[in-house]
């Protein structure tokens, strides 16, 4: 887990819910567990703070940072994502974009990148498809034209067409194996600091399919779908986790060492 990874995970499983905010020296602590050192730690904020994902604060406890509008944003899709907040239906149509072409290579891919956490898939260079309008799009300022449409057609042919299923069935499967493993490493008396680490690392794992599974409705998935089964797993474990994990996250925000 690098170190980028490991502050948004940090962020959106625990400091959002506490104001949004940390000094550095909280933030260095809460991902020592993850081997992640003091100065990549410091990097990956800077880079941050570039991207507007962080501002720079002043707190009690010394210089610190915390989450800007656009980071909140993202955050709070991205935990009703991995945690399943509320019902997920679908109306049978499909919110379509058609994007200006983006002559950047740099900006294209980042763009790509973007939709694909957002639930898109392309149908061409600068056509995208997902199952539902996503509520970051205004955030990207995408330069695009968005439609709402229905198929005229089996959307399961083109759910076959336009994602690649099969190879998210296994990554499950995969994580699944992984995951059981991690957490069966865990003594049952593990100091709260091993329980964090354990933790940070199962949801690290699951949040990675925000960027492969776009959270397609029941209705269009294959039978016996594999991440049902990973997902029962993952919020059970992750429940189970919690509490010594945020006690140690409280601990720690509080300048414990």
């Amino acid at each position: 887990m690098n170190a980028r990874s490991a502050l948004f995970d940090l962020y959106g499983d625990h400091l959002r819910t506490r104001g949004g905010r940390a000094s550095v020296a909280a933030l260095v602590r809460l991902l020592a567990p993850l081997d992640v050192a003091a100065p990549a730690v410091r990097t990956a904020i800077s880079r941050m703070v570039r991207q507007g994902w962080l501002d720079p604060v002043r707190l009690p406890q010394g210089p610190g940072y915390a989450v800007t509008p656009k980071c909140e944003s993202r955050l709070d899709d991205a935990a009703s994502r991995v945690y399943r907040i509320g019902a997920v239906t679908w109306s049978g149509r499909w919110h379509v974009l058609v994007l200006e072409p983006v002559r950047d290579r740099t900006r294209r891919e980042r763009l790509r990148a973007d939709l694909a956490f957002l639930g898109y898939a392309p149908l061409t260079e600068t056509t995208w498809i997902g199952p539902r309008p996503s509520p970051e799009l205004d955030a990207l300022r995408l330069p695009a034209h968005r439609f709402d449409a229905a198929l005229e057609g089996d959307p399961r042919e083109l759910v076959a067409r336009t994602w690649d299923l099969d190879g998210v069935a296994r990554a499950y499967d995969d994580w699944l194996a992984g995951a059981v493993d991690l957490v069966g490493s865990l003594p049952g008396d593990a100091p709260d600091h091993r329980v964090f680490a354990v933790r940070s690392r199962l949801v690290h794992g699951w949040r990675n399919f925000l960027f492969r599974d776009p959270g397609l409705p029941v209705e269009l998935l294959p039978p016996g779908w594999p991440g049902e089964k990973a997902r029962d797993y993952f919020e059970q474990e992750a429940a189970r986790l919690l509490p010594p994990a945020a006690a140690f996250v409280d601990r720690n925000l509080d300048g414990g060492s």
